[in-house]
């Protein structure tokens, strides 16, 4: 078994582009030379543009996978992207802590896709307060973490530590607040000269990236921070919505 590379872990949706879900997480990782692992939560057909079927996995098929790979590879770092509802996580990272209580957790809170398909039964929320606690980061867009916030918490006041992403505030555009211990930090954009283009996708990337720096042994800030330089590199790759990974 190779051991040059830390092993990381993608749960989260198959996308038919390519631009979102574990395909662009295993992108990501093979760039930021990490050994990438994916166990599908669900089912998808769309485009960087459009979304027409879902068909979520049953929990027990998902559950089996993490203990398969969890259990044969030393996973260093989990990313979690779009779930069903609340049991499904607290299901999933229940597995994953059961197995390894030090690897580090990034969710990403997949709300809806880029063209507004719900995903996350929002019904549930609520329920997702305890799961925070074996959660290291979260990692919502400004309207996600309005919603969160709405249902959940201050990030102040949090168990684990929350990056709101920039890009869709009107203030600050582009600034992204990581709260850590109660502490706001802000992490600015590394890039003022060129343009920042929409991509699908984008939250899934920046995800991954930072939980691939977390397995490689770098800090929350610094793995925040990195992984604010790998998504402006992916915005700026090209003008469509499928980007580039460089």
């Amino acid at each position: 078994m190779q051991k040059e590379r830390p092993f990381v872990m993608s749960i989260a949706g198959f996308d038919t582009s390519g631009g979102a879900g574990v395909l662009a997480d295993i992108k990501t990782f093979e760039q930021l030379k990490v050994q990438g692992l994916a166990v599908c939560t669900a089912m998808t057909l769309q485009t960087e543009s459009e979304f027409y079927t879902l068909q979520w996995q049953p929990i027990d098929e998902i559950l089996s996978a993490i203990n398969v790979l969890m259990k044969k590879y030393k996973v260093e770092a989990v990313k979690i992207g779009v779930v069903k509802n609340a049991e499904f996580l607290d299901q999933i990272t229940k597995k994953i802590k059961s197995i390894n209580p030090e690897v580090k957790i990034v969710w990403d809170p997949v709300l809806k896709s880029t063209s507004e398909f719900s995903f996350f039964d929002l019904n549930t929320i609520s329920n997702v307060k305890n799961v925070l606690q074996k959660i290291d980061l979260v990692t919502p867009n400004y309207n996600e973490y309005n919603v969160l916030k709405e249902h959940l918490f201050e990030p102040s006041e949090n168990g684990c530590s929350v990056l709101i992403k920039g890009g869709h505030r009107e203030d600050k555009i582009g600034t992204d607040i990581l709260w850590e211990n109660g502490k706001e930090i802000s992490i600015k954009s590394n890039n003022t000269t060129s343009v920042f283009y929409p991509k699908h996708g984008s939250g899934c990337v920046l995800s991954s990236s930072i939980a691939s720096h977390l397995a490689k042994g770098e800090n929350l800030q610094n793995a925040c921070r990195k992984g604010k330089q790998y998504i402006e590199k992916f915005l700026t790759s090209n003008q469509m919505l499928l980007g580039f990974h460089s």
